[in-house]
Protein backbone atom coordinates (compact mmCIF):
# COMPACT_ATOMS: atom_id res chain seq x y z
CA UNK A 1 0.00 0.00 0.00
CA UNK A 2 1.18 3.54 -1.16
CA UNK A 3 2.88 4.96 2.13
CA UNK A 4 0.70 8.36 1.57
CA UNK A 5 -2.25 6.75 0.43
CA UNK A 6 -4.29 8.76 3.21
CA UNK A 7 -3.83 12.21 1.33
CA UNK A 8 -4.35 10.46 -2.20
CA UNK A 9 -7.55 9.18 -1.14
CA UNK A 10 -8.64 12.68 0.36
CA UNK A 11 -7.46 14.42 -3.45
CA UNK A 12 -9.73 11.71 -4.91
CA UNK A 13 -12.79 12.14 -2.51
CA UNK A 14 -12.27 16.35 -2.94
CA UNK A 15 -12.64 15.77 -6.64
CA UNK A 16 -15.67 13.62 -6.25
CA UNK A 17 -17.35 16.39 -4.23
CA UNK A 18 -16.84 18.79 -6.34
CA UNK A 19 -17.93 16.77 -9.49
CA UNK A 20 -21.17 15.76 -7.75
CA UNK A 21 -21.93 19.54 -6.66
CA UNK A 22 -21.52 20.38 -10.07
CA UNK A 23 -23.59 18.48 -11.60
CA UNK A 24 -26.46 18.37 -9.19
CA UNK A 25 -26.31 21.94 -9.41
CA UNK A 26 -26.53 22.41 -12.92
CA UNK A 27 -29.05 20.76 -15.59
CA UNK A 28 -26.56 17.89 -16.88
CA UNK A 29 -28.75 14.96 -15.33
CA UNK A 30 -32.01 16.11 -17.08
CA UNK A 31 -30.10 16.55 -20.48
CA UNK A 32 -30.99 20.39 -20.17
CA UNK A 33 -29.33 23.06 -21.59
CA UNK A 34 -29.63 26.03 -18.92
CA UNK A 35 -26.24 26.37 -17.61
CA UNK A 36 -24.90 29.43 -17.52
CA UNK A 37 -21.81 30.37 -15.72
CA UNK A 38 -20.82 33.59 -17.46
CA UNK A 39 -23.02 35.92 -16.09
CA UNK A 40 -22.74 39.06 -13.15
CA UNK A 41 -18.59 39.10 -12.70
CA UNK A 42 -18.13 36.07 -14.51
CA UNK A 43 -19.47 38.01 -17.94
CA UNK A 44 -16.91 40.93 -17.26
CA UNK A 45 -13.85 38.69 -16.85
CA UNK A 46 -15.29 36.15 -20.29
CA UNK A 47 -16.40 39.35 -22.06
CA UNK A 48 -12.78 39.30 -24.21
CA UNK A 49 -12.97 36.15 -25.81
CA UNK A 50 -16.33 36.28 -27.51
CA UNK A 51 -15.55 40.00 -28.39
CA UNK A 52 -12.38 39.28 -30.09
CA UNK A 53 -12.40 35.75 -31.64
CA UNK A 54 -16.42 36.00 -32.70
CA UNK A 55 -17.56 39.16 -33.01
CA UNK A 56 -14.02 41.24 -33.73
CA UNK A 57 -15.79 43.80 -31.67
CA UNK A 58 -14.71 44.84 -28.09
CA UNK A 59 -14.81 48.66 -28.12
CA UNK A 60 -18.34 49.43 -29.08
CA UNK A 61 -20.07 46.03 -28.22
CA UNK A 62 -22.67 45.85 -30.60
CA UNK A 63 -23.54 42.43 -30.44
CA UNK A 64 -23.82 42.41 -26.53
CA UNK A 65 -27.44 43.67 -26.20
CA UNK A 66 -28.90 40.72 -28.09
CA UNK A 67 -26.68 38.50 -26.87
CA UNK A 68 -28.05 39.42 -22.68
CA UNK A 69 -31.66 39.58 -24.40
CA UNK A 70 -31.16 35.95 -25.53
CA UNK A 71 -29.54 34.45 -22.44
CA UNK A 72 -30.15 37.17 -19.59
CA UNK A 73 -26.12 37.02 -18.79
CA UNK A 74 -25.44 40.75 -17.46
CA UNK A 75 -28.19 40.12 -14.53
CA UNK A 76 -29.84 43.31 -15.70
CA UNK A 77 -27.32 46.05 -14.10
CA UNK A 78 -25.85 46.93 -16.94
CA UNK A 79 -22.37 45.70 -18.97
CA UNK A 80 -19.35 45.03 -16.80
CA UNK A 81 -17.59 47.91 -18.90
CA UNK A 82 -16.91 51.83 -18.60
CA UNK A 83 -17.97 53.92 -21.37
CA UNK A 84 -15.57 56.39 -22.13
CA UNK A 85 -16.34 60.46 -23.66
CA UNK A 86 -15.80 58.77 -26.70
CA UNK A 87 -18.09 56.10 -26.46
CA UNK A 88 -15.67 53.10 -26.34
CA UNK A 89 -16.08 50.64 -24.20
CA UNK A 90 -13.19 49.33 -21.65
CA UNK A 91 -13.89 46.29 -19.94
CA UNK A 92 -14.15 46.94 -16.04
CA UNK A 93 -12.49 43.52 -15.07
CA UNK A 94 -8.90 42.08 -16.00
CA UNK A 95 -8.58 39.97 -18.56
CA UNK A 96 -6.36 36.90 -17.53
CA UNK A 97 -9.06 34.83 -16.52
CA UNK A 98 -10.27 34.88 -19.97
CA UNK A 99 -6.41 33.92 -20.99
CA UNK A 100 -7.01 30.67 -18.65
CA UNK A 101 -10.39 30.31 -20.06
CA UNK A 102 -9.23 30.20 -23.58
CA UNK A 103 -8.70 26.83 -24.37
CA UNK A 104 -11.81 25.78 -23.03
CA UNK A 105 -13.57 28.68 -24.92
CA UNK A 106 -12.04 27.02 -28.23
CA UNK A 107 -13.07 23.50 -27.68
CA UNK A 108 -16.94 25.14 -26.68
CA UNK A 109 -16.10 26.70 -30.22
CA UNK A 110 -15.56 23.69 -32.17
CA UNK A 111 -18.37 21.53 -30.78
CA UNK A 112 -20.97 24.60 -31.26
CA UNK A 113 -20.08 25.01 -34.99
CA UNK A 114 -19.54 20.67 -35.36
CA UNK A 115 -22.93 19.30 -33.40
CA UNK A 116 -25.79 22.45 -34.42
CA UNK A 117 -25.48 24.66 -31.74
CA UNK A 118 -25.28 28.55 -32.15
CA UNK A 119 -21.67 29.90 -32.15
CA UNK A 120 -22.38 33.00 -30.45
CA UNK A 121 -20.15 32.29 -27.22
CA UNK A 122 -22.38 31.73 -24.60
CA UNK A 123 -24.53 28.56 -25.97
CA UNK A 124 -24.37 25.44 -24.15
CA UNK A 125 -21.21 24.03 -25.37
CA UNK A 126 -19.11 26.84 -24.06
CA UNK A 127 -21.15 27.07 -20.87
CA UNK A 128 -20.17 23.51 -20.08
CA UNK A 129 -16.26 23.59 -21.65
CA UNK A 130 -15.56 26.28 -19.49
CA UNK A 131 -17.27 25.27 -16.15
CA UNK A 132 -15.28 21.53 -16.58
CA UNK A 133 -12.42 23.38 -17.93
CA UNK A 134 -12.01 25.17 -14.06
CA UNK A 135 -12.58 21.62 -12.46
CA UNK A 136 -9.61 20.18 -14.59
CA UNK A 137 -7.75 23.28 -13.42
CA UNK A 138 -8.25 22.79 -9.87
CA UNK A 139 -7.96 18.95 -9.81
CA UNK A 140 -3.98 19.56 -10.85
CA UNK A 141 -3.85 22.16 -8.46
CA UNK A 142 -5.27 19.54 -5.88
CA UNK A 143 -2.91 16.91 -6.74
CA UNK A 144 0.28 19.39 -6.34
CA UNK A 145 -0.86 21.02 -3.11
CA UNK A 146 -1.03 17.26 -1.71
CA UNK A 147 2.82 16.97 -2.73
CA UNK A 148 3.82 20.24 -1.36
CA UNK A 149 2.57 19.60 2.24
CA UNK A 150 3.93 16.04 2.21
CA UNK A 151 7.34 18.07 1.27
CA UNK A 152 6.66 19.40 5.34
CA UNK A 153 3.95 17.22 6.68
CA UNK A 154 2.34 13.31 7.44
CA UNK A 155 0.44 11.50 5.25
CA UNK A 156 -2.65 11.56 7.94
CA UNK A 157 -2.19 16.02 8.36
CA UNK A 158 -1.74 16.43 4.69
CA UNK A 159 -5.11 14.57 3.95
CA UNK A 160 -6.97 16.54 6.67
CA UNK A 161 -5.62 19.30 6.17
CA UNK A 162 -6.86 19.11 2.07
CA UNK A 163 -10.33 17.97 3.25
CA UNK A 164 -10.75 21.27 5.50
CA UNK A 165 -9.26 23.25 3.24
CA UNK A 166 -11.67 22.38 0.41
CA UNK A 167 -14.68 21.15 1.67
CA UNK A 168 -15.07 22.94 4.90
CA UNK A 169 -15.00 26.37 3.31
CA UNK A 170 -16.21 28.33 0.72
CA UNK A 171 -13.72 26.41 -1.78
CA UNK A 172 -16.85 24.24 -3.19
CA UNK A 173 -19.00 26.68 -4.03
CA UNK A 174 -16.33 28.86 -6.27
CA UNK A 175 -14.45 25.67 -7.83
CA UNK A 176 -17.75 23.83 -8.57
CA UNK A 177 -20.66 25.75 -8.36
CA UNK A 178 -19.95 29.62 -9.02
CA UNK A 179 -16.48 29.08 -10.76
CA UNK A 180 -16.95 30.92 -13.39
CA UNK A 181 -15.34 33.85 -11.46
CA UNK A 182 -11.70 34.38 -11.05
CA UNK A 183 -11.56 32.81 -7.54
CA UNK A 184 -11.19 29.11 -9.12
CA UNK A 185 -8.70 30.04 -11.95
CA UNK A 186 -6.28 31.87 -9.73
CA UNK A 187 -6.69 29.26 -6.88
CA UNK A 188 -4.10 26.71 -8.79
CA UNK A 189 -1.97 29.52 -9.65
CA UNK A 190 -1.20 29.77 -5.72
CA UNK A 191 -0.30 26.26 -5.96
CA UNK A 192 1.59 26.83 -8.81
CA UNK A 193 3.82 29.64 -7.32
CA UNK A 194 3.94 27.70 -3.89
CA UNK A 195 5.74 24.56 -5.97
CA UNK A 196 7.95 26.70 -7.91
CA UNK A 197 9.24 28.38 -5.03
CA UNK A 198 10.06 25.53 -2.86
CA UNK A 199 11.66 23.69 -6.01
CA UNK A 200 13.92 26.76 -6.98
CA UNK A 201 15.06 27.04 -3.11
CA UNK A 202 15.87 23.32 -3.34
CA UNK A 203 17.87 23.69 -7.07
CA UNK A 204 17.56 26.74 -8.54
CA UNK A 205 17.31 26.75 -12.29
CA UNK A 206 16.15 29.92 -14.33
CA UNK A 207 13.25 28.21 -15.77
CA UNK A 208 11.87 27.81 -12.66
CA UNK A 209 12.65 31.32 -11.78
CA UNK A 210 10.85 32.29 -15.33
CA UNK A 211 8.04 30.60 -14.44
CA UNK A 212 7.56 31.58 -11.22
CA UNK A 213 7.10 35.15 -12.51
CA UNK A 214 5.60 34.42 -15.36
CA UNK A 215 2.48 33.24 -12.77
CA UNK A 216 2.96 35.88 -10.77
CA UNK A 217 2.31 38.25 -13.80
CA UNK A 218 -0.66 36.14 -15.08
CA UNK A 219 -2.41 36.38 -11.28
CA UNK A 220 -1.89 39.59 -11.33
CA UNK A 221 -3.82 40.11 -14.66
CA UNK A 222 -6.42 38.29 -13.35
CA UNK A 223 -7.13 39.86 -10.01
CA UNK A 224 -4.44 42.96 -9.55
CA UNK A 225 -4.52 42.24 -6.06
CA UNK A 226 -3.27 39.41 -6.41
CA UNK A 227 0.71 41.05 -7.09
CA UNK A 228 1.27 40.48 -3.18
CA UNK A 229 2.08 36.79 -4.37
CA UNK A 230 5.42 38.03 -4.25
CA UNK A 231 6.03 37.77 -0.65
CA UNK A 232 6.14 34.41 -1.31
CA UNK A 233 9.16 33.65 -2.96
CA UNK A 234 10.80 36.78 -1.80
CA UNK A 235 10.41 35.94 1.75
CA UNK A 236 10.33 32.00 1.68
CA UNK A 237 13.41 30.51 3.67
CA UNK A 238 13.70 33.85 5.77
CA UNK A 239 12.38 31.83 8.90
CA UNK A 240 15.78 32.63 10.90
CA UNK A 241 18.65 35.03 10.49
CA UNK A 242 21.39 32.54 9.13
CA UNK A 243 18.64 30.85 7.01
CA UNK A 244 17.71 34.65 5.89
CA UNK A 245 21.43 35.27 5.28
CA UNK A 246 21.96 32.72 3.55
CA UNK A 247 18.57 32.94 1.65
CA UNK A 248 20.16 36.27 0.08
CA UNK A 249 23.41 34.59 -0.88
CA UNK A 250 21.75 32.42 -3.12
CA UNK A 251 19.97 35.45 -4.50
CA UNK A 252 23.00 37.31 -5.14
CA UNK A 253 24.36 34.39 -7.01
CA UNK A 254 21.59 33.90 -9.25
CA UNK A 255 20.67 37.76 -10.02
CA UNK A 256 19.92 36.29 -13.43
CA UNK A 257 17.74 34.48 -12.29
CA UNK A 258 15.98 37.26 -10.46
CA UNK A 259 16.25 39.03 -13.94
CA UNK A 260 14.40 36.81 -15.46
CA UNK A 261 11.56 36.16 -13.18
CA UNK A 262 11.07 39.53 -13.66
CA UNK A 263 10.63 39.66 -17.44
CA UNK A 264 8.47 37.19 -17.58
CA UNK A 265 6.22 38.62 -14.62
CA UNK A 266 5.93 41.82 -16.86
CA UNK A 267 5.29 39.29 -20.05
CA UNK A 268 2.71 37.99 -17.90
CA UNK A 269 0.57 41.18 -17.48
CA UNK A 270 1.85 42.74 -21.17
CA UNK A 271 -1.53 41.24 -22.49
CA UNK A 272 -3.70 43.67 -20.32
CA UNK A 273 -1.34 46.96 -21.34
CA UNK A 274 -1.77 46.01 -24.63
CA UNK A 275 -5.57 45.77 -24.42
CA UNK A 276 -5.77 48.94 -22.43
CA UNK A 277 -3.77 50.78 -24.85
CA UNK A 278 -5.53 49.99 -27.81
CA UNK A 279 -9.06 50.50 -25.88
CA UNK A 280 -7.94 53.44 -24.73
CA UNK A 281 -4.50 55.14 -25.22
CA UNK A 282 -2.72 54.68 -22.43
CA UNK A 283 -0.77 51.34 -21.02
CA UNK A 284 -2.48 51.82 -17.38
CA UNK A 285 -6.08 51.98 -17.00
CA UNK A 286 -8.19 53.08 -13.90
CA UNK A 287 -10.78 50.90 -13.59
CA UNK A 288 -11.81 52.45 -10.22
CA UNK A 289 -11.53 50.14 -6.91
CA UNK A 290 -12.12 51.83 -3.91
CA UNK A 291 -10.66 51.32 -0.56
CA UNK A 292 -10.62 52.11 3.13
CA UNK A 293 -7.22 51.31 4.28
CA UNK A 294 -7.56 53.43 7.13
CA UNK A 295 -10.67 52.05 8.61
CA UNK A 296 -10.86 48.34 7.52
CA UNK A 297 -14.21 46.44 7.40
CA UNK A 298 -13.69 44.12 10.09
CA UNK A 299 -17.48 42.67 9.47
CA UNK A 300 -15.88 41.24 6.52
CA UNK A 301 -14.34 38.58 9.16
CA UNK A 302 -16.33 38.49 11.94
CA UNK A 303 -19.99 40.17 10.21
CA UNK A 304 -23.51 37.88 10.11
CA UNK A 305 -23.79 38.60 6.69
CA UNK A 306 -21.02 36.38 5.30
CA UNK A 307 -18.52 36.80 7.80
CA UNK A 308 -15.42 34.14 7.15
CA UNK A 309 -15.21 33.14 10.63
CA UNK A 310 -18.79 32.39 10.80
CA UNK A 311 -19.93 30.98 8.46
CA UNK A 312 -16.66 29.01 7.45
CA UNK A 313 -15.08 28.47 11.14
CA UNK A 314 -12.52 26.17 10.09
CA UNK A 315 -10.41 29.17 8.80
CA UNK A 316 -10.08 30.09 12.42
CA UNK A 317 -7.52 27.60 12.54
CA UNK A 318 -6.03 28.77 9.50
CA UNK A 319 -5.33 32.15 11.83
CA UNK A 320 -4.29 29.81 14.88
CA UNK A 321 -1.58 27.87 12.79
CA UNK A 322 0.48 30.84 12.14
CA UNK A 323 1.57 30.14 16.00
CA UNK A 324 3.23 27.28 14.84
CA UNK A 325 4.88 27.57 11.78
CA UNK A 326 8.50 28.89 13.80
CA UNK A 327 10.61 25.99 12.08
CA UNK A 328 9.53 25.83 8.52
CA UNK A 329 10.63 27.58 5.94
CA UNK A 330 7.83 29.46 4.87
CA UNK A 331 7.03 30.94 8.18
CA UNK A 332 7.69 34.56 6.74
CA UNK A 333 6.14 34.33 3.47
CA UNK A 334 3.15 33.14 5.22
CA UNK A 335 2.95 35.96 7.68
CA UNK A 336 3.40 38.55 5.23
CA UNK A 337 1.71 37.37 2.80
CA UNK A 338 -1.54 36.53 4.85
CA UNK A 339 -1.61 39.17 6.94
CA UNK A 340 -1.40 41.77 4.13
CA UNK A 341 -3.99 39.64 2.33
CA UNK A 342 -6.63 39.73 4.94
CA UNK A 343 -5.85 43.44 5.20
CA UNK A 344 -6.41 44.11 1.61
CA UNK A 345 -9.52 41.87 1.40
CA UNK A 346 -10.72 44.11 4.28
CA UNK A 347 -10.09 46.97 3.09
CA UNK A 348 -11.99 47.07 -0.01
CA UNK A 349 -14.78 49.95 -0.10
CA UNK A 350 -17.39 47.38 -1.14
CA UNK A 351 -17.25 44.87 1.60
CA UNK A 352 -20.00 43.21 1.03
CA UNK A 353 -18.25 41.56 -2.43
CA UNK A 354 -21.55 41.21 -4.31
CA UNK A 355 -23.80 38.06 -3.30
CA UNK A 356 -21.79 35.70 -1.73
CA UNK A 357 -21.78 33.18 0.80
CA UNK A 358 -18.98 33.43 3.34
CA UNK A 359 -15.73 35.67 2.26
CA UNK A 360 -15.22 34.86 -1.50
CA UNK A 361 -12.35 37.41 -1.74
CA UNK A 362 -10.18 34.94 0.42
CA UNK A 363 -10.84 31.54 -1.51
CA UNK A 364 -8.05 31.82 -4.00
CA UNK A 365 -5.58 32.00 -1.43
CA UNK A 366 -6.76 28.47 0.59
CA UNK A 367 -3.04 26.84 -0.63
CA UNK A 368 -1.24 29.40 1.17
CA UNK A 369 -3.72 29.12 4.29
CA UNK A 370 -3.41 25.61 3.90
CA UNK A 371 0.27 26.01 5.30
CA UNK A 372 -0.53 27.31 9.05
CA UNK A 373 -3.28 24.89 9.10
CA UNK A 374 -1.45 22.34 8.49
CA UNK A 375 1.24 23.05 11.49
CA UNK A 376 -1.39 23.88 13.58
CA UNK A 377 -3.20 19.91 12.38
CA UNK A 378 0.50 18.42 12.76
CA UNK A 379 0.88 19.70 16.38
CA UNK A 380 -2.53 19.21 17.95
CA UNK A 381 -2.81 15.36 16.60
CA UNK A 382 -0.31 14.80 19.28
CA UNK A 383 -2.57 14.97 22.27
CA UNK A 384 -6.38 15.76 20.67
CA UNK A 385 -6.03 13.41 17.62
CA UNK A 386 -9.65 12.18 17.73
CA UNK A 387 -11.21 15.48 18.81
CA UNK A 388 -10.46 17.33 16.74
CA UNK A 389 -10.96 14.65 13.18
CA UNK A 390 -14.61 15.10 14.79
CA UNK A 391 -14.61 18.79 15.16
CA UNK A 392 -13.01 18.95 11.41
CA UNK A 393 -14.92 16.35 10.50
CA UNK A 394 -18.58 18.09 11.85
CA UNK A 395 -17.27 21.49 10.44
CA UNK A 396 -17.64 19.57 6.69
CA UNK A 397 -20.66 18.36 7.31
CA UNK A 398 -21.71 21.77 8.40
CA UNK A 399 -19.97 23.73 5.95
CA UNK A 400 -21.85 21.11 2.65
CA UNK A 401 -25.20 21.24 4.14
CA UNK A 402 -24.94 25.45 4.49
CA UNK A 403 -23.69 25.14 0.95
CA UNK A 404 -27.17 23.37 -0.14
CA UNK A 405 -29.02 26.11 1.83
CA UNK A 406 -26.70 28.71 0.10
CA UNK A 407 -28.07 27.40 -3.37
CA UNK A 408 -31.83 26.84 -2.50
CA UNK A 409 -31.75 31.02 -0.67
CA UNK A 410 -32.44 29.87 3.04
CA UNK A 411 -28.76 31.50 3.30
CA UNK A 412 -29.28 34.67 1.82
CA UNK A 413 -26.45 36.12 -0.45
CA UNK A 414 -26.08 39.34 1.08
CA UNK A 415 -28.61 40.21 4.01
CA UNK A 416 -28.29 37.45 6.84
CA UNK A 417 -28.11 38.40 10.48
CA UNK A 418 -27.66 36.72 13.53
CA UNK A 419 -30.92 36.35 14.85
CA UNK A 420 -32.19 34.55 11.16
CA UNK A 421 -28.38 32.57 10.85
CA UNK A 422 -29.39 31.01 14.62
CA UNK A 423 -33.24 29.57 13.58
CA UNK A 424 -31.95 28.21 10.13
CA UNK A 425 -28.18 26.97 11.53
CA UNK A 426 -28.52 23.02 10.44
CA UNK A 427 -32.09 23.41 10.00
CA UNK A 428 -33.53 21.79 6.87
CA UNK A 429 -37.49 22.90 7.29
CA UNK A 430 -37.23 26.66 8.25
CA UNK A 431 -40.68 27.77 9.07
CA UNK A 432 -42.33 31.11 7.65
CA UNK A 433 -41.65 32.39 11.53
CA UNK A 434 -38.06 31.59 11.04
CA UNK A 435 -37.29 33.35 7.77
CA UNK A 436 -39.32 36.43 8.76
CA UNK A 437 -36.40 37.15 11.12
CA UNK A 438 -34.20 37.80 7.40
CA UNK A 439 -36.69 41.57 8.01
CA UNK A 440 -38.62 41.31 11.02
CA UNK A 441 -36.31 40.57 14.22
CA UNK A 442 -38.91 40.42 17.11
CA UNK A 443 -39.68 36.69 18.38
CA UNK A 444 -41.74 34.76 21.44
CA UNK A 445 -41.57 31.74 22.54
CA UNK A 446 -45.76 31.28 22.33
CA UNK A 447 -45.21 28.25 25.45
CA UNK A 448 -45.03 31.95 27.54
CA UNK A 449 -47.65 33.34 26.69
CA UNK A 450 -51.44 33.24 26.57
CA UNK A 451 -53.86 33.49 23.48
CA UNK A 452 -56.21 36.01 24.35
CA UNK A 453 -57.82 35.97 20.82
CA UNK A 454 -58.03 35.31 17.24
CA UNK A 455 -59.18 36.46 13.93
CA UNK A 456 -59.59 34.36 11.19
CA UNK A 457 -60.15 35.74 7.23
CA UNK A 458 -60.89 32.89 4.62
CA UNK A 459 -62.32 34.40 1.94
CA UNK A 460 -59.43 35.51 -0.70
CA UNK A 461 -58.81 39.61 0.05
CA UNK A 462 -57.22 40.97 -3.55
CA UNK A 463 -54.59 43.62 -2.89
CA UNK A 464 -54.35 45.50 -6.51
CA UNK A 465 -51.23 47.95 -7.08
CA UNK A 466 -50.21 50.84 -9.35
CA UNK A 467 -46.94 51.25 -9.20
CA UNK A 468 -45.58 51.35 -5.48
CA UNK A 469 -48.75 51.85 -4.23
CA UNK A 470 -50.35 50.01 -0.97
CA UNK A 471 -52.26 47.09 -1.28
CA UNK A 472 -54.95 47.00 2.11
CA UNK A 473 -55.68 43.80 3.25
CA UNK A 474 -56.76 44.41 6.51
CA UNK A 475 -57.30 47.21 8.95
CA UNK A 476 -58.74 47.54 13.00
CA UNK A 477 -58.60 49.35 15.81
CA UNK A 478 -56.15 47.72 18.74
CA UNK A 479 -58.45 48.45 21.35
CA UNK A 480 -60.96 45.57 20.24
CA UNK A 481 -57.46 43.43 20.48
CA UNK A 482 -56.28 44.13 23.89
CA UNK A 483 -58.52 42.68 26.75
CA UNK A 484 -56.17 43.74 29.97
CA UNK A 485 -53.41 46.31 30.42
CA UNK A 486 -50.74 43.91 30.80
CA UNK A 487 -47.13 45.29 29.95
CA UNK A 488 -46.43 42.50 26.67
CA UNK A 489 -49.03 42.29 24.37
CA UNK A 490 -48.34 41.12 20.60
CA UNK A 491 -49.28 40.46 17.39
CA UNK A 492 -48.57 37.17 15.01
CA UNK A 493 -49.88 37.46 10.93
CA UNK A 494 -50.04 34.01 9.42
CA UNK A 495 -51.17 34.72 6.11
CA UNK A 496 -51.44 32.54 2.58
CA UNK A 497 -50.72 35.10 -0.35
CA UNK A 498 -50.56 34.28 -4.17
CA UNK A 499 -48.56 36.70 -6.51
CA UNK A 500 -46.83 36.68 -9.78
CA UNK A 501 -43.14 35.99 -9.60
CA UNK A 502 -42.14 39.43 -9.66
CA UNK A 503 -41.69 40.09 -6.16
CA UNK A 504 -38.51 41.96 -5.86
CA UNK A 505 -38.69 44.60 -3.28
CA UNK A 506 -42.42 43.39 -2.76
CA UNK A 507 -43.08 43.03 1.10
CA UNK A 508 -46.12 42.53 3.24
CA UNK A 509 -46.62 44.99 6.22
CA UNK A 510 -47.88 45.84 9.82
CA UNK A 511 -48.53 49.32 11.24
CA UNK A 512 -49.64 50.43 14.39
CA UNK A 513 -50.54 53.78 14.65
CA UNK A 514 -51.77 56.31 16.88
CA UNK A 515 -51.41 59.99 16.05
CA UNK A 516 -48.04 60.39 14.06
CA UNK A 517 -46.60 58.22 16.03
CA UNK A 518 -45.77 54.69 14.05
CA UNK A 519 -44.66 51.35 14.32
CA UNK A 520 -43.72 49.08 11.50
CA UNK A 521 -42.58 45.80 10.72
CA UNK A 522 -42.81 43.84 7.63
CA UNK A 523 -41.58 40.71 5.37
CA UNK A 524 -40.32 40.08 1.60
CA UNK A 525 -42.22 38.33 -0.28
CA UNK A 526 -39.82 36.52 -2.29
CA UNK A 527 -37.95 35.11 0.45
CA UNK A 528 -36.26 31.33 0.81
CA UNK A 529 -38.33 28.49 -0.53
CA UNK A 530 -40.57 31.04 -2.62
CA UNK A 531 -42.92 28.89 -5.02
CA UNK A 532 -43.72 30.65 -7.68
CA UNK A 533 -47.68 30.98 -8.78
CA UNK A 534 -48.51 29.45 -5.52
CA UNK A 535 -50.23 30.14 -2.14
CA UNK A 536 -46.96 30.77 0.28
CA UNK A 537 -47.07 30.96 3.46
CA UNK A 538 -45.85 33.97 5.24
CA UNK A 539 -46.01 34.52 8.96
CA UNK A 540 -44.16 37.41 11.78
CA UNK A 541 -44.69 38.92 15.19
CA UNK A 542 -45.42 42.19 16.06
CA UNK A 543 -45.12 43.80 19.33
CA UNK A 544 -48.03 46.19 20.94
CA UNK A 545 -46.19 48.81 22.88
CA UNK A 546 -48.57 50.57 25.29
CA UNK A 547 -48.47 53.63 23.81
CA UNK A 548 -50.21 52.06 20.77
CA UNK A 549 -53.12 49.97 23.21
CA UNK A 550 -55.37 52.66 21.41
CA UNK A 551 -54.46 52.83 18.02
CA UNK A 552 -55.17 51.28 14.57
CA UNK A 553 -53.34 48.32 13.32
CA UNK A 554 -53.34 48.13 9.27
CA UNK A 555 -52.15 45.34 7.38
CA UNK A 556 -51.08 46.00 3.62
CA UNK A 557 -48.93 44.50 0.95
CA UNK A 558 -46.11 47.36 -1.09
CA UNK A 559 -44.55 46.82 -4.06
CA UNK A 560 -42.56 49.09 -7.08
CA UNK A 561 -44.84 46.65 -9.93
CA UNK A 562 -48.00 47.27 -11.18
CA UNK A 563 -50.01 43.50 -10.24
CA UNK A 564 -52.58 41.88 -8.25
CA UNK A 565 -51.52 40.13 -5.85
CA UNK A 566 -54.20 37.65 -3.35
CA UNK A 567 -54.21 36.72 0.19
CA UNK A 568 -55.90 33.71 0.37
CA UNK A 569 -55.81 33.14 4.01
CA UNK A 570 -55.78 35.42 6.96
CA UNK A 571 -55.24 35.14 11.00
CA UNK A 572 -54.40 37.31 13.36
CA UNK A 573 -53.83 36.39 17.47
CA UNK A 574 -53.11 37.96 19.65
CA UNK A 575 -51.12 36.73 23.13
CA UNK A 576 -50.24 38.38 25.97
CA UNK A 577 -48.12 37.88 29.01
CA UNK A 578 -44.55 35.83 29.34
CA UNK A 579 -41.00 36.58 28.83
CA UNK A 580 -39.88 38.39 26.21
CA UNK A 581 -37.33 35.88 24.05
CA UNK A 582 -34.52 37.88 22.33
Amino acid sequence: MNKNAFSLVACFLICAVMMQYRISYSDLKQGGTRLKITEWDALGYYLYLPSIFIYHDYKELKWLPAIDQKYAVSGGTGYPAIKQDNGVYTFKYLGGVALLESPFFFIGHWVAHHYGYPPDGFSPPYQYALTFGVLVYCFLGIFLLRKILLRFFSDATTALTLLAVCLATNFIEYAAIENGQSHAFIFPLYIVVLYTTMRWHRKPTIGIAALTGYVIGLATMCRPTEAIMLFIPIMWDTQTKESAHQKWQLVKAYRSHVVAAAIFGLLGVLPQMIYWKFSTGSFIFDVGSSWDFLSPHFRVLFGWEKGWFIYTPITVFFIVGMFFIRKYPFRKAVLWFCILNIYIIIGWRDWHYGGSYSTRALMQSYPMFALPFAAFAEQIQKKWKWLFYLLCAYLIGVNLFQITQYRSGVIHYDEMNRAYYSRVYLNPAPTPLDMSLLDDKEMIDERKYTLRKTISIDTPVKAVFQYGGKGMIYSVSTDSLCTDDREERWLRIDADIRAPHCLWQTSLNADLQRGDSIKHTHVRLFRPLFIDSAANKYSFYLSIPNYFEQGQFRLYLTSPFSFEGVVEKLKISYFEGGKFIE
